[in-house]
């Protein structure tokens, strides 16, 4: 039997992007905006958005501990793997479809609007300017990335999981406290996945991804671009940039810039660099563009940055 788990229906807003219905956390009082359930067989609970193009005010991962079946977002598909690990922005269009052999793959989710991490979210503090939360800012085509936990730490995924769908059905005292706390673990976990892609695709098997991110990771100071990556890589620019979007959902320019950038978030929360040095040390030689460019990404500038961290 599968453990027990905790949804809290979304709720129509009324608004669209594009054509696609946005769907709201629907917030129950004196509970933690959190939600977290498991869906098995290609099932979504009462209450979930239907298998169809919507997007989310909320932020959404949902791990999958047993593979199984296709999923497929936007015109792209994937093949589930035990221990994939997909992450939505909020706003982002989806319209999933997890089909074929999914008798049995399973998956946790969990869910959450941007307050349930900082509550300074609503208060002029974009939720791209958290730093627990980078592995949602600007998540691929689709606004969907994909990530892959390595076998030896997918007991412990699961148990995080399962121990906060615990704490939220049960609503014991200090329950709503301890949610949090576990959200929180689940996301310092994201975030150290999502900043070791390399070592993630070695482990995967995926030695042309791993060669790439190595050239970035040795030369992103530098003013290079996805054409330079190609060559060191010993393919064209659009052979890569086609592999590297399908394989990972993004392209090598837009790694390039996310690389750039957390790099960037280090430097002005651990330096007093000015901003244009910053730009410098990053591979921006333009420092406005470099603003333009975080901006663009966080919703903030760097000097905003600075100060709110």
């Amino acid at each position: 039997m599968d453990p027990p788990s905790h949804w809290a229906p979304a709720v129509p807003t009324g608004r669209q992007v594009g054509n696609a219905p946005v769907y709201a956390f629907a917030r129950t009082p004196g509970r933690p905006p959190i939600g977290a359930v498991r869906l098995s067989a290609g099932r979504l609970p009462p209450g979930a958005p239907h298998f169809h193009a919507h997007a989310h005010d909320f932020l959404v991962i949902a791990y999958f501990d047993r593979g199984g079946g296709d999923l497929r977002v936007d015109e792209r598909a994937y093949r589930v793997r035990g221990g994939d690990v997909f992450v939505v922005s909020p706003g982002e269009v989806v319209g999933p479809e997890w089909t074929g052999d999914v008798a049995g793959a399973s998956a946790w989710t969990a869910f959450f609007p941007v307050d349930a991490v900082d509550a300074r979210a609503g208060a002029g503090i974009t939720w791209r300017a958290h730093p627990l939360l980078f592995p949602f800012v600007g998540a691929g085509a689709g606004g969907l990335q994909r990530l892959h936990v390595p076998a030896a730490d997918r007991p412990r995924w699961s148990r995080r999981f399962a121990e906060l769908a615990d704490e939220l059905v049960q609503g014991r005292d200090g329950s709503a406290e301890a949610a949090q706390a576990l959200l929180t673990l689940l996301l310092v976990e994201l975030s150290r996945l999502a900043a070791d892609v390399v070592a993630s695709l070695r482990l995967a098997d995926e030695p042309l991804l791993a060669a790439v991110f190595d050239v970035i990771e040795r030369r992103f100071a530098e003013p290079i671009s996805s054409r330079d990556v190609a060559a060191a890589v010993g393919l064209t620019p659009g052979h890569l940039t086609t592999v590297v979007r399908r394989r990972t959902g993004r392209t090598v320019q837009q790694w390039l810039t996310e690389r750039r950038l957390t790099e960037a978030r280090r430097l002005l929360t651990d330096s007093r660099l000015t901003v244009a040095a910053v730009a410098t040390r990053v591979g921006y030689q333009d420092a406005g563009y470099f603003v333009r460019r975080f901006r663009a990404a966080h919703g903030i500038s760097p000097s905003v940055w600075r100060r709110a961290g």
